[in-house]
């Protein structure tokens, strides 16, 4: 399956979204029999095999997959690199789990030997779950930075991420100041936004851990940093809420401390949201800021159900992506995220089917990070990162797989059904990044 110099071709059954399933009928491209060639990292040719094949360069061999599902990449919008090592972790609530595991954890990056490792692990995480983009919470200290980025750049990979903002509500050894976090951040953005594929975050980490003068300073550099994405926490937390109207009590509620301070907008990335009034929403919707739903981590801390259906409600829909939110997150699977988030609906009455899932993890996490003309389909002109799932990949999937009798139900098994496993093969910018090794 590796491709020939900078061409690579992939044959095999290919599904892509040209909607968004939760307003539209006619959403899905599904080609049984499809080829997908790309040079120098992006799709120059897709569609049936037949019609595409002439566009092959000589010499190139085709990598035919019989019995695959190639989607594009998918998408991971909330994650945090930093926290790798403590998936897992028993905890109770969300400032417990802060304070037990995650701040004791971060500190550790201080070494960027340490960072740089975590690096290596967490980017082989992504590749062989099948994540091509991600949103990524890194620590305070850009060194921490550097080694996401650095691995980045070896990978060939297109990710997001940014240095963490927080001046109040943490241990000294992880406090920056309003200014330094602005210097800092301000530095880290010349160095690695938009070079190569890389994008920056600038990443308040939660209201609580930022005196209003960073908040400030944050919107201020986002708005002198065009392009720059801006990515925190909001109302994951119903304890979490109170906080930040005793610390905030002038502001009309949580959403608004954002919105005061710039911080609302395209490219602005919310994570969690589970439990944004109407009127929260409305302003989400009215601003075009995204919001990361993250299932698996809302459930292993008890925060609360996040409702999809609010969230993509035809009068004032909102940018929607998964975020596995690793640590608190129990997967560095979008598979296993679709799985969670698939139950979560089920339990507020409102079954997702499996268009929705994959449209999320895919054209709509693209479209929440305001990059849908690069990423998110597979297109002619956009950037080659695509995952092949292997229907077959355990026996009782093979089993279940074989049964359905339409590529939705087929999907909707993958989303059910699916772990790290089902990833057969991952490609970025066209390069082959994970083989699956196989037993």
């Amino acid at each position: 399956m590796s491709p020939t110099g900078n061409v690579s071709a992939v044959r095999g059954h290919a599904v892509s979204f040209k909607a968004d399933p939760f307003h539209s009928d006619d959403v899905l491209v599904d080609i049984e029999d499809a080829l997908v060639v790309s040079e120098d990292g992006l799709i120059t040719a897709f569609g049936p095999y037949e019609e595409t094949r002439q566009h092959v360069p000589e010499g190139v061999e085709i990598a035919h997959l019989p019995g695959s599902v190639i989607c594009p990449g998918f998408i991971d919008t909330h994650v945090h690199y930093v926290q790798t090592g403590i998936i897992g972790a028993f905890g109770s609530q969300l400032i417990d789990w802060l304070n037990h595991y995650t701040f004791i954890e971060e500190q550790r990056f201080a070494d960027a030997g340490h960072a740089a490792d975590v690096a290596r692990v967490y980017f082989d995480e992504l590749l062989r779950n099948g994540t091509t983009t991600a949103v990524t919470f890194c620590a305070v200290y850009p060194q921490s930075v550097d080694a996401f980025f650095e691995e980045s750049e070896r990978r060939g990979t297109r990710m997001i991420g940014g240095k963490v903002l927080m001046d109040r509500n943490a241990p000294d050894a992880l406090l920056d100041t309003a200014q330094s976090g602005y210097d800092d951040s301000k530095a880290l953005i010349a160095k690695w936004h938009g070079n190569g594929r890389q994008l920056y975050a600038i990443t308040p980490r939660f209201a609580p851990t930022s005196t209003p003068e960073q908040l400030e300073l944050a919107g201020t550099l986002w708005q002198e940093s065009p392009g720059t994405f801006m990515h925190t926490h909001v109302s994951e937390n119903l304890g979490e809420i109170q906080w930040v109207h005793s610390l905030f009590p002038d502001r009309k509620g949580y959403l608004d401390v954002y919105d005061h301070y710039g911080l609302l907008g395209r490219r602005a990335v919310l994570a969690h949201g589970v439990h944004l009034t109407a009127s929260e929403r409305r302003r989400v919707s009215e601003t075009e800021t995204a919001i990361a739903h993250c299932p698996t981590s809302n459930l292993f801390l008890g925060s609360g159900l996040f409702h999809v259906h609010d969230a993509k409600d035809a009068k004032h829909p909102m940018h929607v992506g998964l975020g596995t939110d690793i640590g608190a997150g129990t997967s560095f699977s979008i598979l296993a995220t679709m799985n969670e988030a698939y139950k979560v609906a089920e339990l507020l009455s409102y079954p997702m089917n499996s268009l929705k899932s994959f449209y999320l993890a895919t054209l709509g996490g693209a479209r929440a990070l305001d990059l849908e003309d690069k990423i998110g389909s597979l297109e002619v002109g956009k950037e080659a990162d695509f995952v092949v799932l292997d229907p077959a990949a355990t026996p009782l999937l093979a089993y279940r797989s074989a049964r359905a009798e339409s590529t939705e139900e087929l999907l909707f098994v993958l989303s059910i059904m699916s772990d790290d496993r089902t990833v057969a093969a991952t490609y970025s910018g066209g390069r082959l990044v994970h083989a699956r090794k196989e037993s």
